[in-house]
């Protein structure tokens, strides 16, 4: 007999954080990218701030705390540590350039990590965290040499990450109730 009578601990059928995680990390890139592109006049990623420090940072880190709790260790890692980078980079001081520059480098490495890891996890795996750490590559690179071309180019590769996982997202959520299968995900 269990001691557990509140049934706090019971999980409903189908409880996953998946869907949200990679909306939040969709939306969140595409603000990014997007507004790092320049194609908006007088905007920049730093104008994401508050978007990436509340659905980047804490609705990633939720769902990374809820898919932990459903054992799916690679969703979990990927969801709490980008939530924690998202959360650092809104809340970040300006500081030196080279202290930006090693900050993206070092979370280029995560998503590295991440990209090898989810690599047998299909296409929509590898565009996600590829493009990710391409655009976290290139954003450190023309943080250090001030290159504003360079950063653009980071601003497309985010959004095109971000168009990615928004994709994934809408996949999960739409697979089997329209009767079939709407968006593939392989």
């Amino acid at each position: 007999m269990s001691n557990d009578a509140s049934g706090a601990n019971a999980r409903p059928a189908g409880a996953d954080a998946g869907p949200l995680g990679y909306l939040a990390l969709g939306l969140t890139l595409l603000a990014y990218g997007l507004l790092g592109t320049g194609v908006l006049s007088g905007t920049s990623s730093g104008g994401a701030a508050s978007l990436a420090h509340l659905v980047g940072g804490l609705t990633l880190f939720l769902a990374g705390l809820w898919q932990f709790r459903g054992g799916d260790r690679f969703s979990a890692t990927a969801f709490t540590s980008l939530g924690a980078f998202w959360a650092t980079w809104s809340a970040a001081e300006a500081g030196s350039k080279n202290t930006a520059g090693v900050f993206l480098l070092l979370w280029a490495l995560l998503a590295l990590t991440l990209t090898a890891a989810g690599w047998g996890g299909g296409l929509l795996s590898r565009a996600v965290y590829g493009l990710l750490t391409v655009s976290l590559l290139l954003s450190a690179v023309a943080t250090f040499n001030d290159s504003s071309g360079l950063g653009k180019l980071a601003g497309w590769v985010a959004a095109a990450s971000g168009l990615a996982a928004w994709y994934w997202a809408t996949a999960s959520l739409t697979d089997g109730r329209w009767g079939r299968v709407a968006l593939p995900v392989k």
